[in-house]
């Protein structure tokens, strides 16, 4: 099952790109170290229609099985936001393909960017999906209204240890350069799949993310 769920993680890096097929062997070890397994067996198992959502959760429940995390949501984003990090490309390579694919137009590159940041799992669209979203003609306009569901309420637990954890200052907040590949904690979210594309406007130093 672990295996299985291993072998279906890296492959589904392969298909969307984010994982070239010569970082097979590399990616399967990288998250090895992560889920603490010292053997591996490459198990045959369908690769067709990997649902990202399911692979994660089988090595959440083999993570809290193993005492790697505790069984909350907080752990569980934060644990598997460091397994999404062995797919992902180094920050210098995304920004090299976002700049060529500027060259040909802006919404390529936007468009690039913005299924990266789906494909990492940085924008969890099977949340976003719970989202409850409609539309409403006022006498100012139509007035668009959404209730967000894809941000899960925190375990008590996670509460309880976010209040015990030492204050600290780094990030200086949350969309900071530096939260890029920040592993996070119980009070700060993990950035470790995310990849921010350095800009200048005015000759001041920004982030486009």
């Amino acid at each position: 099952m672990l295996y299985e769920a291993i072998k279906k993680l890296v492959q589904y890096g392969i298909d969307t790109g984010l994982t070239p097929e010569s970082e097979r062997i590399y990616t399967t070890n990288l998250i090895l170290d992560v889920m603490k397994e010292d053997e591996y067996e490459d198990v045959d198992c369908d690769l067709s229609n990997i649902v990202l959502e399911d692979v994660l959760g089988e090595l959440l429940d083999e993570a809290v099985q193993k005492g790697l995390i505790e069984d909350s949501v907080t752990y569980r984003d934060l644990f598997d936001t460091r397994l999404m990090n062995c797919l992902m490309p180094r920050p210098s390579q995304i920004q090299e393909r976002f700049w060529k694919e500027y060259e040909k137009s802006p919404q390529d590159a936007t468009a690039y960017y913005y299924k990266l940041s789906q494909d990492s799992d940085y924008i969890r669209r099977y949340r976003i999906k719970k989202d409850r979203k409609w539309t409403v003609d006022t006498e100012y306009g139509t007035l668009d209204i959404t209730i967000n569901l894809s941000k899960p309420e925190k375990d008590p637990k996670a509460i309880a240890a976010a209040g015990k954890a030492k204050s600290a200052s780094y990030p200086k907040c949350q969309l900071c350069m530096e939260n890029e590949g920040y592993a996070g904690r119980t009070n700060h979210p993990a950035r470790e799949n995310h990849r921010i594309i350095p800009i200048q406007i005015q000759g001041s130093k920004w982030g486009f993310q």
